[in-house]
């Protein structure tokens, strides 16, 4: 036995092409494309939210040195640090500005979420589409009965497409599925720590009202004082 006893083209285009065509059509085009590059989490470092951190002091030790209008001209590259910092320049009130972040960190959830969805979806549809390439051996063996060269070949087919599926849901789709989940959870964890720092600094650098002291008139002062 060799590793091409378990190779089987039929096979193969009946549960590969099988789940993705399931995957599309429950699917949306915008919501796969996502899925397809959030493949690109699974390579990355488990995300970290101190050097974030740091970029917010930092940033806050411009402020304190030259005012909040000299963060307008920074590079921020982080989408959160940069609405933060945004805010910080307008003047934004605290309140406001935890708003925003929360929904963005609701808005970021939810797209981790539907990438996740998408595989997890493919992971359900695998195993379906092995049954199918399983059903679809067994008609070709018995409808080949009488060729007994040929029921060995339908019979690959309904075998390995049940292995397939099971191969492709426990595998591939559902582990992508998890270590999306995990990878979000930790994100969304991490993401909580900026929202004080940047809450201090926009609580500093927030315009005070100023007072104004009405002048006397001059020639009425004498007046007044008489």
């Amino acid at each position: 036995m060799t590793p091409g006893t378990f190779l089987d083209p039929a096979a193969l285009a009946i549960v590969g092409g099988g789940t993705v065509l399931a995957t599309l059509l429950r699917t949306p085009l915008a919501d796969v494309a996502r899925a397809l590059s959030a493949l690109r989490v699974l390579v990355r470092r488990r995300f970290d939210a101190a050097p974030l951190v740091e970029q917010i002091a930092a940033l806050s030790r411009i402020a304190r040195r030259h005012g909040a209008m000299a963060l307008d001209r920074t590079v921020v590259a982080d989408p959160d640090v940069a609405l933060g910092i945004a805010a910080v320049v307008d003047g934004t009130p605290v309140p406001a500005l935890l708003d925003a972040l929360d929904t963005a960190q609701r808005a970021r959830v939810e797209r981790h979420r539907i990438a996740a969805d998408v595989w997890a979806g493919a992971a359900e549809a695998a195993p379906a589409m092995g049954m199918v390439g399983t059903l679809v051996g067994l008609v070709a063996m018995f409808t080949q009965m009488t060729n007994p060269a040929a029921i060995g070949g339908a019979m690959a087919i309904a075998l390995l497409a049940t292995l397939y599926g099971a191969l492709l849901a426990n595998l591939v789709a559902q582990p992508i599925a998890t270590r999306l989940r995990t990878a979000a959870r930790t994100e969304a964890l991490e993401r909580l720590r900026l929202a004080a720092p940047l809450a201090a600094l926009a609580e500093r650098e927030a315009p005070r009202p100023v007072s104004f002291v009405p002048q006397r008139d001059a020639a009425t002062a004498p007046e007044d004082a008489a």
